[in-house]
């Protein structure tokens, strides 16, 4: 497997899931742009990929924003001449009760999380197809996609659209040679899971997956490095699974007793 001379944008690429995946892809021959809100964060795994001699760069992006995106395309063409790779991985969660969802926080959820990856599809789709490339286009759904809990409404909804988006774009973005393809990770040992140290029911989220634990960002990168790779060529229009058995073992039986 080898990212040798790919050029790849990772949105969210500041921390988490998206740093790991940032800090993989350099080490394995990409050149990415690490793409956020977080300038002081993303900047600073800028520097440390550097002094590894890996090739990164920072851009500000807001993924709400659609202008905002296309000039996070735009930018990444104009740095390094090409697009093979974009990882539409930004994302929030906001927990509140159904009957006390405020409309600020639904669409401050959805902006984000569903209208940001339907941005990225597209301005990245354009891109590729406007310099011919056979790219691939990663978007982070989540095992919300396929099962509800309590609190997350906006959340769930958000991760479901992406889910019919991956489908539905690999569909049209076939005959140009772009894939389309996902992740849906379990429970993940990033800032997501404040909620759960804060309440308390961080050993809730560790068994509702198979080995007891919390997932480590680098695995999850690791997927997503695959998934880049050319040697992912027939996985398109799907999403995998990378969430420790949680959605075919304990994550239902574990939801009773969530309250």
């Amino acid at each position: 497997m080898t990212l040798e001379n790919k050029v790849a944008i990772i949105t969210g690429g500041a921390g988490g899931i998206g740093s790991a995946t940032a800090d993989l892809y350099a080490s394995q021959g990409a050149k990415v742009v690490i793409a956020d809100t977080n300038e002081q964060a993303g900047k600073k795994l800028e520097g440390m990929i550097r002094k590894k001699n890996g090739e990164a760069t920072f851009c500000k992006v807001d993924v709400s924003d659609y202008n905002s995106v296309k000039n996070l395309i735009d930018f990444t063409v104009e740095k390094y001449g090409s697009l093979d790779v974009l990882f539409n991985n930004a994302g929030i969660g906001i927990r509140k009760p159904f009957l006390e969802l405020d409309l600020k926080s639904y669409h401050q959820v959805i902006e984000v999380n569903q209208h940001g990856v339907f941005y990225g599809i597209q301005t990245a789709a354009k891109k590729m197809v406007e310099l011919k490339k056979k790219g691939v286009i990663i978007n982070t759904s989540s095992i919300n996609a396929f099962v509800a809990m309590a609190d997350r409404f906006a959340y769930q909804v958000s991760k479901s659209a992406i889910k019919m988006m991956i489908t539905s774009a690999a569909f049209e973005l076939a005959p140009h040679g772009i894939r389309v393809v996902g992740i849906a990770p379990g429970s993940v040992n990033t800032d997501i899971l404040q909620f759960h140290r804060k309440e308390g029911t961080l050993e809730l989220a560790r068994r509702g997956q198979m080995t007891n634990r919390l997932i480590e960002p680098e695995e999850i990168a690791q997927v997503v490095a695959f998934l880049g790779s050319d040697e992912s060529s027939s996985i398109n229009g799907s999403i995998v699974k990378v969430d420790d058995g949680a959605l075919g073992f304990k994550f239902r039986f574990d939801q009773k007793q969530s309250k």
